[in-house]
């Protein structure tokens, strides 16, 4: 969906004036927990939560308090950035907390969910720049190198007015009803069935993927597309009529627990620029019951020369 609403427009601006701002005063840095400190390295289980912990309080401080020292502790001067509306590096994330929280003082971001799985952590989060706004659907990948964030992908989708299955873009419908990952030993399991399905039903363009890899109960976020293995058939299977030369390109998938997400290069014809996708799925049981996604077109520029993937 191309984001063409005025908060994007909005946004725009800021990134486009964040070469022209310094970083001034801005609140000190909540101090990590002691536990998160004493233990972050020591054992892979802490040092995931270590990762999703700084994650978390970088957005939050660069994009709700536009707080400077933050970047300073937890992200390495050579940040390497794929949204295609900023430059590289640490500086110019922070003078970009520092515009928007100019612009919008009460800008919330409003994290869903957090995976975090090797050196990757994403983060699922509804993003409003002013109160009462829909806002965005947004999901952030980091990764980190040496315990700091080294490098960042995102794709941000407008959130509608309404949806076609009757669920937003963010709630947990299937039981049990919690936005935390399941428990870690279930993650390479479920991550082989999702990277096998995903492959099946949409690199391969096999609908009847549905029949053996989701669940009766299935719980759909895309707002076009109705609830249920149905809707999922009728929704993908129309999807690949109009578009017989579509090739999705998966670029890397992240797991914890029941959640797995594709980060993935759709091109619906030979030509086009494309559209940058994550689909996030949940697993239960061995099928695949619940399914979020956000969705952003590929722009003709980019102010970095990484590519959106």
């Amino acid at each position: 969906m191309p984001p063409t609403t005025l908060a994007r427009r909005a946004l725009v601006a800021v990134l486009a004036s964040v070469a022209l701002l310094g970083a001034g005063a801005v609140p000190a840095v909540a101090s990590a927990p002691a536990a998160s400190r004493e233990h972050a390295g020591y054992g892979e289980s802490a040092r995931l939560a270590y990762q999703k912990y700084v994650t978390v309080r970088v957005l939050k401080g660069v994009f709700e308090q536009g707080d400077t020292e933050v970047v300073d502790r937890y992200v390495r001067a050579d940040y390497i950035q794929h949204n295609p509306l900023a430059p590289d590096g640490a500086e110019t994330l922070k003078n970009l907390g520092v515009a928007i929280h100019q612009q919008f003082p009460d800008a919330e971001y409003d994290v869903k969910r957090v995976i975090s799985e090797g050196d990757l952590v994403l983060v699922h989060s509804n993003v409003v720049m002013t109160p009462g706004a829909r806002g965005q659907a947004v999901v952030d990948i980091f990764r980190f190198q040496g315990g700091k964030i080294a490098e960042h992908w995102d794709v941000g989708q407008e959130v509608p007015e309404s949806s076609a299955n009757g669920n937003d873009m963010f709630s947990t419908e299937s039981w049990p009803r919690t936005e935390q990952p399941g428990p870690r030993w279930l993650t390479a399991y479920n991550k082989k069935l999702v990277t096998k399905a995903f492959d099946q039903l949409l690199v391969q363009k096999d609908v009847s993927a549905l029949d053996r890899y989701w669940g009766s109960e299935y719980h759909q976020h895309n707002p076009n597309i109705a609830d249920g293995v149905e809707g999922a058939k009728a929704g993908l299977g129309g999807f690949f009529q109009a578009f017989p030369q579509l090739k999705v390109t998966p670029k890397r998938v992240i797991a914890e627990g029941d959640l797995v997400a594709v980060h993935s290069h759709y091109v619906n014809a030979p030509g086009e620029r494309g559209q940058a996708i994550v689909d996030l799925f949940r697993v239960r049981n061995g099928k695949i019951v619940e399914h979020w996604d956000v969705i952003q077109d590929v722009p003709a520029t980019s102010a970095n020369d990484n590519t959106m993937f």
